[in-house]
């Protein structure tokens, strides 16, 4: 399996997107997933190279429609129960 690269997104790409990144980086450390993450801003994110996008509810509006890969709305990234579900539901399509 190719290792996916995986963009959290906020509003400007150092913030929540970042505490978000070291979510996604632990649970998929616990799980044994390999995978490379990265920050980014809601501007920029549909013109950086990954695989998926990470990124909350609120700002998700502002990319679906122009994100050419596959975007995992987050409702609340301080419920780590629900970045898991999510993080695990999105490497359960890669197989």
């Amino acid at each position: 399996m190719k290792v996916p690269k995986i963009q959290t997104v906020c509003g400007f790409g150092c913030g929540s997107s970042l505490m978000l990144k070291m979510n996604v980086e632990a649970i998929a450390k616990n799980h044994g997933f390999q995978m490379e993450a990265f920050c980014g801003d809601v501007g920029t994110c549909c013109s950086n190279q990954c695989d998926v996008i990470f990124i909350s509810k609120e700002l998700s509006e502002r990319i679906i429609g122009r994100a050419t890969v596959p975007v995992v709305v987050i409702n609340n990234f301080m419920d780590k129960k629900e970045v898991e579900a999510k993080t695990l539901e999105y490497f359960e399509t890669l197989k």
